[in-house]
């Protein structure tokens, strides 16, 4: 924006400001000149300094009778002195400005800046980073420890018959959880399988031991690999999917509108999810475990001289019953912690489409985490019981 008439000269291309004390509270700005962006003005910093120098007043006129051509440097030289004016508790009077001036001061001034929108060169110490580490995962130890008293308390609920969900509810999230899961959880457990059965050929062949292919793979399929593999599909599939779920019903405040009309988030979203998913996940890694027992079978009656008959039998004799219930115990708690996970970073979710996408991101990491944990403890508790 600029005012005036004709552009003068590079010679007469100057502004000049001038203060001028006119009693002991109040102080006289005069602009004259030419303010525009090829002038040759005076530094606001030095103004500053004799601004600080003239101190004490309690009142500032900003004068422009005698301003020319102005621009957009003006209103930035002025609102450097009105920061200096906010902070020093100085009265300014802009009065003696042009109108156009005077408005671009309140539009620039109408809404403060923000607090933490600028961005500061200094580094946070390593500290301060610590401990901001550490007050967060105390903040998520207890948003956890809340949650879990909460779903116990509708588990209660549920068993005294007095929960409130919607019965297709829960065979929808059945539905999505059990079926809609087969075709990933059969390919991946197939190839788990396969690659069990070579990574122990190779070392079997060489004692003319390959008839033990068959319990490698099913003691490492029903013990380990069929529960563990099923629950990190599952946690990166149905766990992130309650995420944005109830992320999302978070942000259209769908789950305030519940609140509102007196029905448990906790009853009506988070315990048809987590029913179904300790449902069908214990289904899952059964159907995993027969899946990565064919996939070893492939692999050993077609490249090494041992027929389907003899890799069953020879699996008969090392995989019990104990074996398998260790195996469905496991994916029972993973199925625990999955949808614990999910849900409560779910509940958890902020107001924008950003926080949902975090919210599904920290789901699958807290439920692997949550999972490899509680697999390593369950594994040593069978391991010292010599189960």
């Amino acid at each position: 924006m600029t005012a005036g008439a004709d552009n003068p000269s590079m010679k007469d291309i100057s502004g000049d400001i001038n203060l001028e004390r006119i009693d002991a509270e109040a102080l006289v700005i005069h602009l004259t000149g030419n303010w525009i962006q090829a002038a040759k003005i005076k530094p606001v910093e030095q103004v500053l300094a004799e601004l600080a120098i003239l101190t004490p007043f309690v009142r500032i006129v900003l004068q422009a009778a005698d301003l020319k051509q102005w621009d957009s440097r003006l209103p930035t030289y002025l609102l450097a002195i009105l920061d200096y004016c906010q902070a020093k508790r100085i009265q300014p009077d802009l009065s003696g400005l042009p109108e156009g001036v005077q408005g671009l001061l309140k539009l620039a001034r109408a809404v403060p800046e923000r607090a933490g929108d600028r961005r500061s060169a200094q580094q946070t110490p390593a500290l301060a980073k610590i401990g901001t580490m550490v007050l967060s995962g105390l903040a998520d130890t207890k948003g956890l420890v809340i949650f879990i008293g909460e779903t116990v308390l509708a588990g209660i609920s549920l068993m005294r018959g007095k929960a409130r969900f919607r019965a297709v509810d829960l065979f929808l999230c059945i539905q999505e959880a059990g079926p809609g899961a087969l075709a990933i959880v059969t390919l991946i457990s197939l190839l788990v399988g396969l690659i069990l059965a070579f990574v122990g050929a190779v070392q079997l062949a060489m004692f003319g031991a390959q008839i033990f292919i068959a319990d490698l793979v099913g003691l490492g399929t029903v013990r380990e690999m069929g529960a563990l593999m099923t629950a990190v599909i599952m946690s990166g599939r149905t766990g992130a999917a309650y995420a944005a779920q109830l992320g999302t019903m978070n942000v259209n405040s769908e789950i305030d509108a519940l609140k509102t009309m007196g029905i448990s988030p906790m009853e009506f979203l988070v315990l048809p999810r987590m029913l179904a998913l300790i449902l069908m996940l214990p289904l899952l890694c059964i159907y995993a475990d027969f899946m990565g027992i064919l996939g070893g079978a492939i692999v050993t009656t077609s490249a090494f001289d041992v027929s389907l008959t003899q890799y069953f039998n020879q699996l008969r004799k090392a995989v019990d019953l104990t074996d398998f219930s260790i195996g469905l115990f496991k994916s029972l708690v993973f199925a625990v912690l999955i949808a614990t996970a999910g849900c409560m970073r779910g509940m958890q979710c902020g107001r924008s489409a950003s926080a949902v996408g975090d919210a599904a991101t920290a789901s699958v990491v807290n439920s692997i985490v949550y999972i490899v944990v509680a697999d390593s403890i369950i594994t040593l508790i069978c391991n010292r019981l010599g189960i």
